[in-house]
């Protein structure tokens, strides 16, 4: 059982695909496959199902996932502490984050951490907010970034940066202010549950005395991009991250409508596990991040 094996089997096992292994590991896919029936060979046992284009472990693959998971991960810790001794950095991370950190924040805050320690390789995943948390509880992301608290004690919180929530349709809408009560009457499109923007969303209207059921939600998307092309289609309006809408509105192809006496803030969190050894790379990258000006 070698290690390169298992480095490359718990890739294949948190990606469900082997091509998706190959591009994460810059090989090939038929490398990849023959490491894996090389690793099954040494163990004479079958570790994974092929299920059309999804792959996952056996119940065999699954006891050996547990362990594997935690020798590749002793591995990259033995080699990034054994780095800083000799004055450098070196090493793979892999960071959760939810749409609006993950597409709007992150990949030039990565890029910033990178120009620090050139050597390291940066994977990051994105999700909605519980999938982030499911990939920090699972071991999948040693550190991740999400617009909302979710219930599990093992998760641990900094809170990062602030962001606001806005009422925003088509350029050809004739109101730039509606009340509260009006929310009521206009067709809304929302993101699907488990997203951080929809949790803070729902919170915030019990607060003010409106549940779902009193809204007209015409429609219900996966991502925020698909959001703002149906509320440029004028499908109906939406209330999403400003950060996530700043170029749209200084190229006015939406446009904010105020909501008399309704604001909506809420904070991004960085996250990590409460129980388990940050390696010196998650600790560098927690440490570059809580300094970023909030």
């Amino acid at each position: 059982m070698e290690l390169r094996h298992l480095e490359i089997f718990c890739k294949v096992v948190e990606l469900k695909s082997f091509s998706k292994a190959a591009d994460a590991l810059y090989l090939t896919q038929p490398t990849i496959s023959s490491h894996i029936k090389a690793l099954e060979k040494s163990l004479h046992i079958t570790l994974l199902d092929r299920l059309g284009r999804e792959v996952i472990p056996t119940k065999a693959g699954s006891v050996l996932y547990h362990y594997a998971k935690e020798i590749v991960k002793l591995k990259k810790e033995a080699q990034q502490t054994l780095d800083q001794f000799i004055g450098k950095m070196s090493g793979s991370l892999d960071v959760g984050g939810s749409t609006i950190p993950g597409v709007y924040i992150l990949p030039s805050l990565i890029g910033e951490f990178k120009k620090v320690y050139p050597r390291i390789i940066v994977t990051l995943r994105i999700g909605d907010t519980e999938e982030v948390a499911a990939m920090i509880l699972e071991g999948a992301a040693e550190i991740g970034v999400v617009g909302a608290k979710v219930g599990d004690s093992h998760i641990e919180y900094h809170e990062f940066l602030k962001d606001s929530l806005i009422l925003v349709a088509p350029p050809s809408y004739d109101q730039t202010k509606i009340s509260r009560k009006g929310l009521k009457d206009i067709p809304l499109i929302f993101r699907e549950r488990g997203s951080g923007s929809r949790t803070v969303l729902e919170k915030t209207l019990r607060e003010d005395g409106l549940g779902i059921e009193d809204l007209n939600i015409v429609a219900e998307m996966g991502s925020t991009e698909a959001v703002k092309q149906a509320v440029r289609s004028g499908i109906g309006l939406s209330v999403l991250s400003k950060r996530s809408v700043q170029d749209e509105l200084a190229n006015k192809t939406l446009k904010e409508v105020r909501v008399d006496h309704l604001s909506i803030l809420r904070s991004f969190y960085i996250i990590t596990h409460k129980m388990r050894v940050k390696s010196p790379l998650c600790k560098a990258f927690l440490d570059f991040l809580q300094k970023r000006p909030h």
